[in-house]
């Protein structure tokens, strides 16, 4: 399934065609009968590798992760959760495939969520940022986010890995500090 599959000349809007897709997705994985949560991931949740537990099949997470990649384009909202999960695309385990689908049932939740763009304005750029210290449990790296909000709506986003390992939250927040930084001004 591919998005372009839904912009086909059926005459919707682009937030009917998000819409769309979302539930398409919730469909494919069997996820249209539970029951949605609050948010896409357990706060302070700690995800690892774990040897001991049962492999899932891996075709499909890759599907089911690779479908919530897409859908990133314009939520931002599952940008975290979805860097996370896809972190452990080859032998993922229960644990991994439980939080894959815990995302869905936000997303069950929220499918006409989405980004919505209106004319006008006073161009006003806003940006956020934040990073989690040593927040990967196998290289204790931690992990950066920002948005660029223009008009109160988001232009640019980004959940990344950092590139080193950083030796106190300080250090970790001055990381992603730089790297938004470095986006505004390309901005």
């Amino acid at each position: 399934m591919w998005m372009g599959d839904y912009v086909s000349g059926e005459g919707l809007s682009d937030d009917e065609v998000h819409m769309k897709y979302a539930l398409e997705v919730l469909r494919r994985f069997s996820m249209m009968e539970s029951n949605s949560v609050g948010s896409p991931i357990v706060p302070g949740f700690k995800i690892s590798r774990e040897e001991n537990d049962d492999f899932v099949d891996e075709t499909y997470y890759k599907q089911l992760v690779g479908s919530l990649m897409y859908l990133t384009t314009t939520r931002p909202d599952m940008m975290f959760v979805t860097c996370l999960i896809s972190r452990y695309m080859t032998k993922p385990t229960k644990i991994h495939l439980q939080a894959a689908k815990r995302a869905l049932r936000y997303l069950k939740g929220t499918v006409n969520y989405g980004i919505h763009y209106k004319k006008g304005g006073d161009g006003e750029l806003l940006a956020f940022t934040d990073s989690d210290y040593a927040g990967d449990m196998e290289d204790r790296m931690s992990t950066s986010g920002y948005v660029f909000l223009m008009n109160s709506s988001a232009v640019s986003w980004c959940s990344k890995k950092q590139p080193i390992v950083t030796l106190s939250t300080t250090e970790a927040e001055f990381v992603a500090a730089a790297v938004c930084a470095c986006q505004g001004v390309w901005i």
